[in-house]
């Protein structure tokens, strides 16, 4: 503790000792620093991502190639990924395959000996629900497995 007895002139002097409020102040800080740090509420909650359930099918293929196989019939068969499809049924599975999709890109493999028409119609078909589907052609002489 400081203490002074009097000034130059020899008078009382009144100077008020600040030294025990510095403590008192850094006490509070300490307790204060204490309360905070075990304070159990540090903000929101929040919950934590958990990881996806794991599903039992096989992920879809990203490439999706639609093949054109000349036959004796009038209409050529169709294959979706190597997986036979009729004709009639070639838009509900379209539908099948981009309803989810973000990126909606298609290749058409067809026989050099077909018609355009027949290409032209499984673009039709896709691009009905799918405008802003993109097309990929591609002519190839396709072996038949037959």
């Amino acid at each position: 503790m400081a203490m002074t007895v009097g000034d130059e002139k020899g008078g009382p002097q009144c100077e008020m000792n600040v030294t025990p409020l510095i403590d008192v102040l850094l006490v509070l800080i300490i307790i204060f620093m204490i309360i905070q740090t075990r304070s159990k509420s540090m903000g929101e909650e929040a919950l934590v991502p958990q990881p996806p359930e794991r599903t039992t099918d096989a992920p879809p293929f990203r490439t999706v190639v639609i093949q054109l196989v000349k036959t004796s019939g009038e209409k050529p068969s169709l294959m979706i990924n190597q997986e036979q499809v009729a004709w009639d049924r070639l838009r509900s599975r379209l539908l099948e395959i981009y309803k989810t999709r973000a990126e909606r890109v298609m290749f058409v493999k067809a026989d050099s000996d077909l018609p355009f028409e027949d290409v032209a119609e499984v673009i039709d078909v896709a691009r009905a629900d799918f405008p802003d589907m993109k097309v990929g052609l591609i002519t190839a002489k396709i072996e038949s497995g037959g």
